[in-house]
Order: structure tokens, then C-alpha cells, then sequence
């Protein structure tokens, strides 16, 4: 074999090395996801696309997670109650100390069976002791077709009540390119791939059947 050749081969081989390459999506990507249908966002603000993920915003509904006695798992009746968390007078959302609010994500997410995602709070938060996001994972075929919000785990770790804005940008979503699910995640059972607003946990559907 030539040298010629070899270096063919070698280039052929990293050619297909580069598109079988899996990992986070860098911005170039995101767009890319974007614009063929791999991703759908809506709304949709180009600016909020950074150097390896996606940032979103804070919902304008929130609620916080009441709860009156002991919480069984497996019994829906003890489960916290969603309290609606009225804003204030100046449409801030004011989350006090050690309380525990849902809010949905102003953006809804769809992506492929080849996408997955991770969400996380940013620094800038968790500097000013906020816990945005509890469970970060976002399964490939999470609100496919229909687009559906996140909702975010919003806890207060400081002395005093903290107050959010809605409509700020609140948490990353990176994504991952993946070789795709057998199984998307919208049909398995007692999902969360369809909702529009915060709903309660489903919690007692799965280990009732377990």
C-alpha cells in the first residue's frame, strides 16, 4: 500500500469517526437541531443559545408544596398540595426560606429520539443560595410533537425570602446527541412528555404497579 492510499484510508476513517461522534451539542449544533426539526422551542430567542447549551426562562405560574402530615410515596391523599404562589406587587416571585416551588420553564421543549438533555441552574443562582433544578434529566422523545414545558424545583436555601423574575432566563439545557431510543420516553407510561403547565408528582402511579 502507497502512502497515498494509506493516508486515503486514514482520512476515509476519521471522516466517519467525526459523523459517529456523540456528546454535548455546542451552539452551532443547537441551531443546526434547531432548524431541522431535531429540536423545537418555543418561544424561540437566539440569544439565549450559549456556547454548549440552551438557556431558559422562568414560567409565570408557580406553586409551592404544601404539605399537612406525612408523605407516603405510594398514597396520592398525603401527597403536597400545589398551592398557587400569587406574585407580588411588583411581579416578582418571592419564594421563602426552605419552601419548595414548582414552576414551569416559559419555554416548551421538544426533542428527537436522537436528542437527550440536562438541565441545570447556573452560577449565578446558586451563588445567591438557589436550588433551581432537583431532577435534571430529559429523556430523548420528551415532548415530541406536542412540545412540553419543565418544570423546575425551586428551592430556597437562604436565612430570607428570595425573589425571582419571570420571564428571566433561570437554568441551562444542555443536549446530547445520541444514535436514538427504542423506547421514547413520551410512551412510557405516566409521563410528563405532554404538559403545558405543572402538574403533581406521578409518583404513586409507578409503585402502585410495582
Amino acid at each position: 500500500m502507497t502512502f497515498v492510499e494509506l493516508k486515503g484510508q486514514v482520512k476515509k476513517r476519521r471522516g466517519v469517526e467525526r459523523r459517529d461522534r456523540r456528546g454535548v451539542l455546542t451552539d452551532r449544533a443547537i441551531r443546526r437541531a434547531r432548524e431541522n426539526g431535531e429540536l423545537w422551542v418555543d418561544p424561540f430567542d437566539d440569544a439565549l443559545v450559549r456556547p454548549a447549551a440552551l438557556s431558559l426562562r422562568l414560567g409565570h405560574e408557580a406553586f409551592a408544596l404544601v404539605t399537612t402530615g406525612p408523605v407516603d410515596v405510594a398514597d396520592r391523599s398525603t401527597h403536597p398540595d400545589l398551592v398557587l404562589k400569587e406574585p407580588d406587587a411588583q411581579g416578582r416571585l418571592v419564594v421563602e426560606p426552605g419552601e419548595v416551588v414548582l414552576a414551569p420553564t416559559l419555554e416548551k421543549i421538544g426533542l428527537s429520539e436522537n436528542l437527550a438533555g440536562l438541565v441545570d441552574g447556573t452560577s449565578d443562582y446558586a451563588r445567591l443560595g438557589i436550588s433551581v433544578v432537583l431532577c435534571g434529566q430529559v429523556s430523548p422523545g420528551f415532548g415530541l410533537g406536542t412540545g412540553a414545558v419543565l418544570t423546575l424545583e425551586i428551592v430556597n436555601h437562604l436565612r430570607h425570602p428570595v425573589l425571582l423574575y419571570p420571564g428571566v432566563r433561570i437554568c441551562n439545557l444542555m443536549l446530547f446527541a445520541s444514535s436514538g431510543s427504542e423506547l421514547p420516553y413520551g410512551e412510557l407510561p405516566h409521563n410528563y412528555s405532554t404538559d403545558h403547565a405543572v402538574v403533581a408528582s406521578r409518583l404513586a402511579d409507578h409503585v402502585r404497579h410495582n
